[in-house]
């Protein structure tokens, strides 16, 4: 029944991606806050039919901790629920990704309408500069950046060594980074054939300021944030 429930979602996901698509792309030309209200509202019908068909629902602790300024937004990758509660629930962002998702029919060009950073994972310090570089021209427009700092989803439990791109950006930008968690893995992991009824918790974390000082050190100090923040969640949610 589970495995049911998942294949109706994401063939009514995939049905409304054409229906909300196409007019953040029509939009877009005329401007990006429009593009992302129409996303928004898409996302906000995703999380209910998550709700409705999957039993799945979510909390989000610390949106105080949100600067005012347009900053970085380091956020646990390891399933598919935060790529789109981040559009509903968080301020208006360019996502860093892959560059073969704007290939996707409609919902790739969406993504590109929506001042996406797509970068080539293999291109090593060209994809770097291409993000500190086009991170800078979002911000300048009051345009959050967003990161998967791990580069690819991660199992439940698991973590890889966070890429520099994000850091480097905040540092030479002058912006905060925000860290953000949750255990949203343990109910839609990469490959699912279903999604795990229950409560997803996003905690917002307070901002870190990059100036002077080490990125990799940094890198670290955030991801051990993170992963304890993620193992918190899930022992209160068992």
């Amino acid at each position: 029944m589970r495995a049911l429930r998942f294949v109706l979602f994401n063939t009514l996901c995939w049905v409304t991606v054409i229906l909300w698509g196409i007019p953040v792309v029509l939009v877009a030309p005329f401007s990006h806050k429009y593009s992302y209200r129409i996303a928004r509202n898409w996302c906000q019908l995703t999380g209910y039919l998550a709700k409705v068909v999957c039993g799945l629902t979510y909390r989000v602790e610390g949106k105080e901790n949100f600067p005012d300024q347009a900053s970085v937004m380091f956020i646990k990758h390891s399933s598919a629920l935060e790529t789109y509660l981040q559009i509903q629930e968080f301020p208006r962002a360019g996502w860093v990704l892959k560059k073969e998702l704007l290939y996707v029919p409609i919902f790739g060009w969406a993504l590109k309408a929506m001042d996406a950073i797509a970068i080539d994972r293999s291109a090593g310090s060209a994809a770097v500069n291409q993000v500190v570089q086009q991170g800078k021209d979002r911000l300048n427009k009051g345009i959050w950046v967003s990161v998967f700092p791990e580069g690819t989803r991660m199992p439940p439990g698991e973590t890889k060594r966070y890429g520099i791109s994000g850091t480097l950006l905040a540092k030479e930008a002058g912006r905060l980074i925000v860290p953000i968690a949750h255990n949203a893995g343990y109910h839609w992991p990469r490959r699912a054939t279903g999604i795990i009824p229950g409560e997803v918790v996003f905690v917002i974390g307070k901002p870190v300021d990059p100036s002077g000082r080490d990125l990799r050190d940094l890198n670290t100090e955030i991801q051990q944030w993170i992963e304890a923040e993620v193992a918190r969640i899930v022992s209160d949610s068992a």
